[in-house]
């Protein structure tokens, strides 16, 4: 069955929530099934932790230096440094992510605004 099997209006819905469930729900299961059977400091999970917070970084770094929308018209220099400041506050506050959300996000419209 193919994305252009069915005429009918509803039929990319279904398919697409069938494959978006299926792709990642059956992870999903698989993850919570093995997981709970492992220590929390084996080297698979600690690999897997790893992987998963290589993914993040990658696609926060995506979306810093390839933005759409809006942000696709400030300058680099401003998106960069409103994350490392974001960062700096997040890591000075304690590591509440909050603090580093909202200061991040005032430098970005100060920023905006004066440019």
């Amino acid at each position: 069955m193919s994305f252009g099997a069915l005429d009918a209006w509803w039929w990319p819905y279904v398919f697409i929530l069938a494959a978006g469930w299926l792709a990642t729900d059956s992870w999903r299961f698989l993850g919570v099934y093995l997981g709970g059977k492992m220590s929390e400091d084996s080297d698979i999970l600690v690999f897997v932790r790893c992987v998963a917070t290589a993914l993040v970084a990658a696609v926060i770094a995506n979306l810093v230096v390839f933005p759409g929308g809006a942000l696709a018209g400030s300058p680099l220099a401003l998106r960069i440094g409103a994350a490392a400041i974001g960062f700096a506050a997040y890591l000075a506050a304690g590591k509440r992510m909050i603090v580093g959300i909202v200061s991040a996000e005032a430098v970005l419209l100060a920023g905006l605004y004066l440019l």
